[in-house]
């Protein structure tokens, strides 16, 4: 990925996310912004991308952060927002285990308080360990917690799965959570 593309996807993961006002734009109840309208508020950014570029970031759900609406004209982050919006992912029952990748220095916090959703709407949980890997070493040397995910959702917890894989659940307490 070229370190333009990791611009723009930060950009808009900032926007679509958390802070729409950092481009001016509206998102629906569901995350959604017309791609136009995103076209043009990057464009006054001096961002240019054009409407076949922003479907293209949304084109491989698997490994995209981005979802394209049904009929293809708007679009919005799969998941990771602090807004308050309705994803429709449907709750789904997770599999026994689902891991989570961290650093070191996280690891006393999660120990007494399991994993928190913070600001977030969702903790994020990967179906293997080499994803989580790959998460966590964008902020330092990995370390793998399994979750024990099943018998988490005996327990009434829900999970959604988003199109790319990603696993959402509101929290983890600490009696679900082995360190690798």
């Amino acid at each position: 990925m070229t370190r333009g593309r990791i611009h723009v996807e930060k950009l808009l993961c900032l926007a679509l996310r958390h802070h729409p006002e950092t481009l001016c734009i509206a998102i629906d109840a569901q995350g959604y912004t017309p791609i136009d309208a995103l076209c043009a508020a990057l464009a006054a950014r001096r961002v240019a991308l054009t409407i076949e570029e922003l479907r293209a970031l949304a084109a491989d759900p698997a490994t995209s952060r981005f979802a394209l609406s049904p009929d293809g004209r708007s679009l919005r982050a799969q998941h990771g927002h602090s807004l308050d919006v309705d994803l429709g992912y449907p709750p789904t029952p997770p599999p026994p285990a689902l891991f989570h990748g961290t650093i070191a220095a996280a690891l006393p916090a999660i120990r007494a308080a399991g994993l928190v959703r913070g600001e977030r709407r969702h903790v994020h949980l990967s179906p293997d360990a080499i994803r989580a890997a790959a998460v966590a070493r964008r902020r330092g040397p990995a370390v793998i917690l399994t979750i024990a995910a099943a018998s988490l959702a005996a327990t009434g917890h829900a999970f959604m799965v988003a199109p790319n894989g990603v696993w959402l659940t509101e929290g983890v307490p600490a009696q679900f959570i082995a360190v690798e």
